[in-house]
C-alpha cells in the first residue's frame, strides 16, 4: 500500500483552495477528482458573484469565512490577474412592507463587520439604476463579480508549483479510518489504495456519501443531504443594470436577482427548485415564475427576454422551510477520525469563501 501525507478529494474551487494552503504550507499533496477536469459542478454553476459578507449570521461559519475570503479574494486576483470587477450590488425592497427586511439585513451586515453599506432613497436608486423599481436600498461597494474558472486555474498553478499533484478521472470509492491514517480505495484506469496522514474531503455534492463510505467513521457526524437545483435564465438584449440588483433574500436562497459577467451578458436566478438527483437541464416552464419575479424590481422586462441558460445545485444540509444551515467543516477534534476534515453543505458562499476555508482547514490539521 502506497503511503502519503495529504489527499484532498474534489478539485472545485474549494478543493484546489485547500490543496493550494497546505502545499504552501510545506505539505505533500495530491488531489483526487472523479472527474475529468477541476470544477466540473457547483464551481463552474454559480452565479460568480465575489459576496460582501451580509446575510449570514453574526460569528456562522458563512460569516466570518466569507468576508475574510472577500478580502484575500480580491488582493488574489489582483496579483494573479484573475479577471475580475469590484461592480457593486443594490439590496433593494420593492414595497413599503420590505423596507424593515432591508433594514434588518443592514443590522446584519454591520454585525459581520460589513460596514459599507450605503443607503439609498428611491430617487437615489434611480439615479444610478434608471430602470430600477423600488421604494428604498442599499448599495454594497465591496460586491463584485469573477471569472471562477480563471480563480480555479490560478489556484491550481499555486499549488501544482509547491509540488502538489491533481489526479483526474480517480474516484474514491471507499476507504477505513486507521489509528495511523485514512485508508482510501481509488478506483479509475488503475485502482489503487493509499494511506494518508491527512484527508480532506472536499467532495461537493458527494461529500456526505463518500464520508459514508469510510468504514470506521461515526455515521452521526455525517449530516443529511438535500438537493436545491438553481435555475438561471439569460437576458436576450443589451443588460438594463450596470450593477448587481438582489431583491429581499427568501427561505432557500437570495432571490431571483441579475448579475452581470464580465463579457456585459445579464443573467437572472438562481431560483429554488428542490430536487432528489443531480440534473442540470433548465425546464423552459419556470420563465414564467422569473418574469413575475423580476418584474417586481424590473418592469421594463418583455415578453420573450428571457432564454433558459444553465443551472447548478446546492449541496443543503436542510430540506424545504427550515432555516438555513451554516457550513459544516469538522475536523478530527469534532469527530475523533486523526487527520480526517470533513467539508459538507458548502454552497453560496463558497466561491467567495475558498481562500478562508482553506486556512481554516489548514488550522484544523495543524
Amino acid at each position: 500500500m502506497e503511503r502519503v501525507d495529504a489527499i484532498v478529494i474534489g478539485a472545485g474551487v474549494v478543493g484546489l483552495a485547500v490543496a493550494r494552503t497546505l502545499a504552501l504550507a510545506g505539505r505533500e499533496v495530491i488531489v483526487l477528482e472523479a472527474a475529468e477536469g477541476i470544477g466540473t459542478e457547483t464551481s463552474s454553476r454559480n452565479s460568480e458573484v465575489i459576496h460582501a459578507g451580509i446575510y449570514y449570521p453574526a460569528g456562522s461559519l458563512k460569516a466570518r469565512l466569507c468576508v475574510a475570503g472577500k478580502r484575500s479574494l480580491y488582493g488574489y486576483c489582483d496579483e494573479h490577474g484573475v479577471p475580475h470587477r469590484r461592480c457593486g450590488k443594490l439590496l433593494v425592497a420593492t414595497d413599503g412592507k420590505q423596507e424593515s427586511k432591508l433594514a434588518a439585513i443592514k443590522r446584519q451586515a454591520d454585525a459581520n463587520g460589513v460596514t459599507d453599506l450605503l443607503p439609498l432613497t428611491a430617487a437615489e436608486a434611480r439615479a444610478l439604476e434608471p430602470e430600477l423599481r423600488c421604494v428604498a436600498a442599499y448599495l454594497s461597494p465591496s460586491t463584485g463579480v469573477i471569472d471562477s474558472h480563471a480563480f480555479m486555474l490560478a489556484l491550481q498553478g499555486d499549488a501544482e508549483a509547491r509540488g502538489a499533484m491533481i489526479a483526474f478521472r480517480s474516484p474514491v470509492t471507499g476507504g477505513a479510518v486507521r489509528d495511523d491514517g485514512i485508508e482510501l480505495d481509488v478506483g479509475g484506469a488503475t485502482p489503487l489504495r493509499v494511506l494518508a496522514r491527512s484527508v480532506v474531503n472536499c467532495a461537493g455534492l458527494h461529500a456526505q456519501k463518500l464520508a459514508t463510505t469510510l468504514a470506521g467513521f461515526p455515521p452521526a457526524h455525517v449530516p443529511p443531504t438535500y438537493y436545491a437545483k438553481g435555475n438561471y435564465y439569460s437576458l436576450i438584449g443589451k443588460s438594463p443594470f450596470s450593477r448587481l440588483v438582489y431583491p429581499m433574500p427568501n427561505d432557500a436562497g437570495l432571490g431571483v436577482h441579475i448579475t452581470i459577467d464580465l463579457g456585459g451578458q445579464a443573467r437572472f436566478g438562481p431560483d429554488v427548485e428542490w430536487v432528489d438527483r443531480i440534473d442540470y437541464d433548465v425546464d423552459p416552464r419556470r420563465a414564467a415564475s422569473f418574469y413575475g419575479a423580476i418584474r417586481e424590481y424590473w418592469p421594463g422586462l418583455k415578453d420573450g427576454q428571457l432564454a433558459p441558460g444553465y443551472s447548478g445545485i446546492r449541496p443543503k444540509l436542510v430540506g424545504p422551510n427550515a432555516p438555513a444551515a451554516d457550513f459544516v467543516i469538522s475536523g478530527p477534534r469534532d469527530h475523533g477520525a486523526g487527520g480526517l476534515v470533513n467539508l459538507f453543505g458548502i454552497e453560496s458562499p463558497g466561491l467567495t469563501a475558498a481562500l478562508a476555508i482553506g486556512d481554516h482547514v489548514r488550522q484544523l490539521l495543524a
